[in-house]
């Protein structure tokens, strides 16, 4: 255990005492007074007038009173990649119960477990705050159900059913009663400025009739996979309330799409920025869907860069006699040899993957008159010059929900390439989905964590 010098941490009105949180007479403990329970503190811990800080790997500071219904609200910060956790409802070893991620760090490759998760059943891909930056954690658990906030919004939210599901790894991943603590797990440090904790009265268990043993998103959670819908519109009446709501009842991450381009309800470097603005503190990755082939011209680079990425679609060209196609719309697709027209639609697909965006989207997408027979039309030759075209480009490959495309064939090409992917639903209305067909390729072709592209996160 670590000597901690005699300090006055923070004052906190829990369960109706006022509580001083202090470092020992001692100097091994760290005594929350007047609680039937004290602080042990256990690696690189240090403590000044104002903070406590937690360094390194394994840094650690439990409290031995255990709770079951409880509020905690933390203020704290990360600093130089400072990384870790706050345990609740978990034993001396930090092997049970759950844990909410304290991570601000952009440039972490598992980009997908930021502060507020509650880890492996809602990881969130969205960083709220940066390293160095004070923020206010709060964590609630009310009989099944656990709450998440960062600075008074809610971000998280979790309401454990009777059938759960968890891997081996973490069968002890549930609710009961037990201790409190906060661990540090990278060379980086976390410092905590105060602590409140406040004992809940036992309130009714949130219903639900979900069996997880069925629930294909949690279960991308527990294998730690990135959990994350690129590709989503507020359309259909759908709102940002909505969306936000709908994305902490599945556990999907949602990064919400304008249509940017002449002809959609953005069409110049005005109204992104305006857009931006009313997002920008919003639970959602931000991406740009480019349309049409003069978004080049239309928006800047340096707005364009706004987003924390750009995607677009080859459904829309100008096709040999100079006609502006949108191969989605039968009026405005022109077919008169059906083999021809293929190799226009590839030839097509392999100029838009030199434009300067991420992603790209609805792949390999065929009009109604030919889309039956996909795998006709997709023949070997075709595929390897796409997929060449692809892993040249460096765009990553969205696995698209709607259309349920590109077929296994081009999936398992690309990912033999290096290709990054991503999941998109373009929702045409405001039902969403779970992503059904992505997952269902993901899971047959072997998609790994490493193979998902990882966004930019640039707001």
């Amino acid at each position: 255990m670590n000597k901690l010098s005699a300090l006055v941490f923070a004052g906190a009105l829990v369960a109706g005492a006022l509580l001083m949180f202090s470092c020992s007479g001692s100097g091994n403990k760290i005594v929350f007074e007047g609680y039937d329970g004290n602080w042990t503190a256990t690696g690189n811990v240090e403590a000044d007038n104002t903070v406590i800080t937690l360094k390194g790997k394994e840094a650690t500071a439990i409290l031995n009173k255990k709770f079951k219904n409880f509020h905690a609200e933390i203020v704290l910060q990360t600093v130089k990649g400072g990384k870790g956790f706050f345990c609740f409802h978990t034993d001396q070893l930090l092997k049970k119960g759950y844990r909410v991620a304290i991570n601000n760090d952009r440039d972490d490759p598992v980009w997908w477990k930021m502060s507020g998760s509650i880890l492996a059943v809602r990881n969130l891909t969205k960083s709220f705050v940066r390293d160095e930056q004070w923020f206010t954690l709060g964590v609630s658990v009310e009989e099944n159900l656990i709450s998440v906030s960062i600075d008074g919004n809610l971000v998280a939210e979790y309401a454990e059913p009777t059938e759960t599901f968890r891997t081996p790894a973490n069968k002890e991943q549930l609710l009961a009663d037990g201790l409190l603590a906060f661990t540090s797990s990278d060379e980086g440090e976390i410092r905590i400025k105060s602590v409140t904790v406040k004992k809940l009265d036992r309130t009714q268990a949130q219903t639900t009739d979900v069996d997880e043993n069925q629930d294909d998103i949690l279960k991308l959670h527990q294998e730690d996979f990135p959990v994350l819908d690129y590709h989503v519109h507020l359309k259909g009446g759908l709102t940002k309330e909505e969306a936000a709501a709908l994305s902490r009842k599945t556990g999907i991450n949602y990064a919400l799409a304008p249509n940017c381009g002449i002809g959609f309800p953005i069409t110049n470097d005005g109204e992104v920025l305006t857009f931006l603005d009313t997002m920008r503190t919003q639970p959602f990755i931000l991406a740009m869907q480019a349309e049409g082939r003069e978004w080049i011209e239309t928006f800047s680079k340096s707005v364009r860069d706004e987003f924390d990425y750009v995607f677009t679609d080859a459904l829309t060209f100008s096709d040999n006699k100079g006609r502006r196609t949108r191969l989605w719309i039968p009026e405005e697709t022109w077919i008169d040899e059906e083999e021809m027209y293929m190799d226009i639609i590839v030839d097509r697909i392999c100029m838009v993957l030199n434009e300067p965006m991420d992603i790209y989207v609805n792949p390999c997408f065929l009009p109604d008159q030919m889309v039956g027979r996909y795998d006709q039309f997709w023949t070997e030759e075709r595929m390897n010059k796409f997929v060449n075209a692809l892993a040249k480009s460096g765009k990553a490959l969205e696995i698209n929900n709607r259309y349920r495309i590109p077929n296994k064939a081009i999936i398992m090409k690309a990912k033999e390439a290096g290709v990054k992917f991503t999941f998109g639903t373009n929702n045409a209305a405001a039902e969403l989905g779970l992503m059904e067909y992505a997952i269902q390729m993901k899971n047959e072709c072997g998609i790994t964590a490493t193979d998902m592209y990882k966004p930019k996160i640039k707001i």
